[in-house]
């Protein structure tokens, strides 16, 4: 909203108005706002929240080592049960980070971007569902809330909306060198030559008919009407120039036809020339280069020097229809990724602060990644895709790391209030949809290498479970032992807490490998 306006005002002659084209002002102010916005909205929602009676409900079970229930037969016990202290607690508090994220994008940010406006359909549209599920769990007084069926229906809806307008929108591109491969340079001075080798013949072969006419008009003039011989003279001299004559005549017919070829080459070359959307003069000086904007379904592949994945490549096997079937595999590896990292954040969304501390600094590095992106300069220079547009997206990652920052405020051990579903849905599917963005999904699996263990320590917990009690026929009720099992307890950060570690020292630890984690999905820009 600031941005447009501030940009007719600088239209207008205003002075210091041209200060909020600056993706740098826009991102610092869009921080300060969203961290503003998540401590004083902040501290209303928890009175709000607590006087309604919005609160955590009361675990069932109170102790670490109670026995599955007798409908229970995939040993859930053996992933959440965790000792309740934490009842009372304001729940919901997603909303706080939701408002912190769209607001002051809405203020700072280019609202016609089409990245932009994906980035806060995504944040409205998981927040919605997030909301519901919790809802759900306050109105019935149980865990159960929202199927886990519908929130991965919405998962995927999300993920063919946002798929399908990366690949149809004509703003989602990618911009590249227009670079001529050998072949063609080569047949290019090939015809250049040949047009001058023709045109040279068709000169000399002028030349040698003028002297031909000439020798013939001088022996003419100067020999005797009565020589018996000027007659074969005569005929020899016009057999020759016959045959000149009809030699130039074929050379004035090919060059015509090569000049003809040459010239709908040109037409060509100038209707694709009109795809020629930048063109920048090289710093030594040995001329320019084109750029053009150009649909692609490539991606980039982490610790690889050419580190370009093109989902083309798994559909090659149809020949024409490639192009047509990419955009499937495509939307297919978006809805995967959409769901893996909203539902891996929301499994890490169990201690205080855990899960807000670790999307900040995903959030951040993310931001980066998308400056980067979208600078020509530094995108040449990391050898990356340039995306033209995405450095806008810096505003949304400042609001992103202000409203996760701001949260924490209240959320840090012991925690005041609880983002829910709201927001631990909500910071996955924003961190998933920002990636496949800027061409970096491939890698999440490092930099979301917390949500990645977290996701496998349940998935491996329950499975074992239910092969270790088919195996030893348990009863209903018994519960496998914990010394049997994978984990004393999943998601992971749980198998730590009920090992004694306190979970003020387990978070702090998880940030710590998070960060790291940030700086060597960086370093991989250069690290190939």
């Amino acid at each position: 909203m600031f941005y447009h306006l501030f940009q007719y005002l600088q239209e207008l002659g205003m002075p210091g108005a041209g200060v909020f084209q600056y993706i740098s002002f826009r991102s610092g102010i869009s921080m300060i706002a969203s961290l503003i916005i998540a401590i004083w909205f902040g501290k209303w929602f928890i009175k709000r929240m607590k006087k309604s009676g919005k609160t955590e409900i009361e675990e069932t079970r109170t102790t670490m080592n109670d026995a599955p229930s007798g409908n229970s037969q995939n040993c859930d016990t053996c992933t959440n049960n965790v000792k309740n202290f934490k009842k009372n607690v304001p729940t919901m508090g997603g909303l706080i980070i939701i408002a912190a994220i769209v607001i002051p994008t809405l203020l700072f940010a280019q609202l016609n971007n089409v990245y932009t406006i994906l980035m806060l359909v995504t944040t409205l549209w998981l927040g919605c569902l997030g909301f519901l599920d919790d809802y759900l769990k306050q109105k019935k007084h149980n865990k159960d809330g929202l199927p886990g069926k519908f929130k991965l229906l919405g998962q995927i809806l999300l993920g063919v909306a946002v798929g399908a307008i990366l690949y149809f929108s004509d703003d989602a591109v990618i911009r590249e060198k227009v670079v001529s491969s050998e072949e063609e340079l080569v047949a290019a001075a090939q015809k250049i030559q040949q047009g001058k080798d023709m045109q040279l013949a068709l000169d000399n072969t002028a030349a040698e008919l003028e002297t031909l006419k000439k020798e013939r008009d001088e022996a003419e003039s100067q020999a005797e009407t009565s020589d018996p011989s000027l007659g074969e003279v005569m005929s020899e001299y016009e057999r020759k120039i016959d045959s000149t004559q009809h030699k130039l005549d074929s050379l004035n017919i090919a060059l015509t036809n090569l000049q003809n070829a040459n010239n709908e080459m040109s037409e060509a070359e100038k209707q694709s020339r009109c795809n020629i959307t930048e063109v920048v003069g090289n710093s030594d000086c040995s001329g320019i280069t084109e750029y053009q904007d150009t649909k692609s379904t490539k991606t980039t592949i982490p610790f690889l020097k050419n580190n370009e994945l093109d989902y083309r490549w798994f559909v090659a096997w149809a020949g024409d229809y490639a192009d047509k079937l990419a955009w499937l595999v495509f939307i297919i590896m978006t809805i995967l990724v959409v769901a893996a990292v909203s539902n891996g954040a929301n499994l890490t969304d169990g201690m205080d602060g855990m899960a807000t501390g670790t999307s900040a600094i995903i959030g951040a590095t993310l931001g980066i990644l998308a400056y980067v992106s979208g600078n020509r300069v530094a995108a040449e220079y990391l050898n990356i895709l340039y995306i033209p547009n995405t450095g806008e997206l810096m505003i949304y990652a400042s609001a992103f790391m202000g409203a996760t920052i701001g949260f924490l405020w209240y959320n840090t051990y012991p925690a005041q209030v609880f983002m829910g579903d709201t927001g631990s849905l909500t910071l996955g599917g924003i961190i998933a949809v920002f990636a496949i963005i800027i061409k970096k999904e491939l890698i999440l699996p490092i930099l979301c290498g917390i949500f990645l263990v977290e996701s496998l320590s349940v998935i491996i917990q329950n499975r074992y479970c239910k092969y270790y009690r088919k195996k030893h026929k348990l009863p209903i009720g018994v519960p496998v032992p914990v010394e049997k099992r994978p984990f004393r307890m999943a998601p992971l950060h749980h198998h730590y807490q009920k090992k004694g570690m306190p979970e003020s020292k387990i978070v702090a630890r998880f940030w710590i490998v998070t960060l790291l984690l940030a700086i060597i999905s960086i370093v991989t820009l250069k690290l190939r």
